[in-house]
Order: structure tokens, then sequence, then C-alpha cells
């Protein structure tokens, strides 16, 4: 390997596989702990620094969904810390050179807001943050959860249509794997997504639960553009996958660390998927930056030093992964034209 963190961060990067709270990190939701315990907080909360230990990953996929839920949820409740967190994730991850962010999040409802309150905020942080500069633009993905009833299924989509013209440019399936799936119900409001013009990402394969021939099936039956974490694939699907042109986020730290699989870096299915001949692209991605405390520039590194890639490999991946973003052509244009830039700089041909 010819380079170093310096590099891998001022790659021109692109971030495909975010989550909006997973990405807060824990020094951000200790500010707003800080602000919030003068009296505001709507119940005792322990100090994020104290909860969220970043030497020490404690979190697999059973232990993960309840963090959300029991704590961060009920921390990031009002508006104000909404838009705080929000800003504080569009700085991180523009000051980590990514020059394209699709964050991706499921409508949420608090005693402080609705779910369309929710989904204007993150916009409007989104919005104002793509102004003030240029470097990196923002577009949003609204996530259905794997335990939402037909009813919330239906509202996220509602609301990814109604506030689409504000930079939605998508829909996901997410949410705790071990939770079965209304396949019947999701292929009716994701084809309702596609018909309006939003794109599909989703959760593939991320645990032995969420990977029976029943479901893969189904879900490859909606005609996904990408797919997320693919790790328990069976032969005869991944070579279904590979004739697609389909994108696949994956996340080399956040597997590893939740232990979705088994065999550090060196057995991670990137090497397999990114020498398998196919039309698909593999694109690196965080997913829960705050939680896993990787950004994208060291999933960068760490591909390079785990897996032979050289400088011309990585700027080759950022190429690759701007034909299958969302935002339309003129990003994929702009994008093309940041790394033929980069490149010329570099003298990386």
């Amino acid at each position: 390997m010819e380079f170093d963190h310096d590099f891998t961060k001022s790659l021109p990067k692109i971030e495909l596989h975010a989550h909006l709270t997973g990405s807060v990190t824990r020094e951000c939701l200790h500010d707003i702990w800080l602000a919030r315990s003068k009296g505001h907080l709507d119940e005792f909360l322990e100090d994020p620094l104290d909860v969220l230990k970043v030497d020490e990953c404690q979190y697999d996929v059973v232990s993960f969904f309840p963090l959300f839920t029991s704590y961060i949820y009920k921390l990031v409740n009002t508006l104000s810390s909404l838009v705080y967190s929000t800003n504080a994730v569009l700085n991180d991850f523009s000051g980590d050179g990514v020059c394209y962010l699709e964050l991706r999040t499921t409508p949420r409802i608090s005693p402080h807001f609705t779910k369309e309150q929710y989904i204007e905020t993150v916009l409007d942080c989104i919005s104002r943050h793509n102004k003030s500069q240029d470097a990196m633009h923002t577009y949003l993905i609204l996530s259905i959860d794997r335990r939402d009833t037909a009813a919330e299924a239906t509202s996220t989509i509602d609301l990814a249509i109604k506030h689409q013209d504000r930079g939605i440019v998508g829909v996901d399936l997410c949410g705790d794997p071990s939770h079965p799936l209304d396949l019947d119900m999701l292929h009716h409001e994701f084809s309702r997504a596609k018909r309006a013009g939003l794109k599909l990402t989703l959760h593939f394969a991320e645990t032995p639960h969420s990977a029976s021939r029943a479901e893969l099936e189904g879900l490859l039956s909606m005609d996904p553009d990408r797919l997320g974490h693919v790790i328990h694939v069976p032969e005869d699907i991944k070579d279904a996958i590979a004739a697609r042109s389909t994108g696949l986020e994956l996340c080399l730290s956040c597997n590893i660390l939740a232990k979705l699989t088994t065999g550090g870096f060196k057995e991670h299915h990137f090497r397999e998927w990114n020498s398998k001949t196919g039309k698909m692209v593999v694109v690196l991605c965080t997913d829960d930056v705050g939680v896993f405390a990787s950004q994208l520039s060291n999933e960068y590194y760490l591909a390079a030093k785990h897996f032979g890639l050289q400088a011309d490999d990585l700027l080759d991946m950022c190429d690759a992964a701007s034909t299958v973003i969302f935002g339309g052509q003129y990003e994929k244009a702009r994008i093309k034209q940041k790394i033929a830039v980069y490149r010329t700089r570099r003298n990386v041909s």
C-alpha cells in the first residue's frame, strides 16, 4: 500500500449507506445531553460518553437496535436537538472528504414533533448545507422499518413522494433483521414509490434470520437499484445479483464489529464481491459511523490495507460508485468531473 489516511481522506468519496441517527457521534450526543440536562430532558439519561465506549464496541445485532429505541431516540427528540445533530453529521461527512452523500432515516415521532416535522426539519438542514458550500451535495432516503405496520409503511412512502421535489431520492428497507417481513405489503409500497420516480435500496441478507430463500427472492422481485450488506447469500442468488446493474453497499467495520461476519477483515465478503465478474458495482460505506467510529476515509484505508488495493483502485471505486447514486445525471457528471480533476492533480491514472 503506497499511501496513508491523508490520501483516503482527500479522495472525492461517495457515501450511499449512512443512517442519519447512527451517524451522530458520541461527542455530538454529549453536547446535546449537556444542553438538555439543564432541565429539558424528558427522563434521566446517562452521559453518552459513558454509554458509547469508542474503544470497546459492545454492540452486536441483538444489542444494537435497543441502543436507538431506548437511548438515542430519547435524547434526540426535540427539533433543536435534531437540527444540531443533523448539521453535525453533514459537517462530519464533508470534513472527511465526501463529495456526495445520501443519508437515510426512518420518519419518527416524539413528544416534540410529528413524522412530517421530523422529515421537513432534516430536509431544511440538508438544503441549508447544500446552499452553503459546493464540496458535498446531500440527498435523503426514507426507510421503512421491518417492524412497521402497513399503515406506517404507507405513511413513509407518502412522505417520500410528497417531499420528493425537496431532495428525497429513494426509499429503503431497514431495521432488526430478526423481524419477519410482509413481502406483499412491501412490494405494494415500494412499487408505488418506484412509479413516482423514487429509487429503491434494501438491506439484504444482513443475518441468517433475514436470508431465507423466500425473503431474498421476494426482495429481488421488487427490482431494487441497490442492496446493502449482502452477506448471507446463496451462490445462485449471488450470480443473479451479479447479472444485474446493482449497487452493493458494503460496510466493513460495521459488519465485523457487530459480528455480522466472522474471520475479521481478511474473510469479509468484500473480497468476493469486489473480484466477482458481473454488472454489479461495489461501494464502500459506513452504515453507522457514530456507533462504530470508522469514517468513510478509514473504510477506504482498511479496504486497501486488507485487500491489497492501490491508489488507482480506490479512485476507480469512487468513479464506479457514481454510476449507482440516486441523485441523477447532473450529480453523476459533477462527481466524475471532481474525480477527473483529482486524478490529474494527484497524477494517478
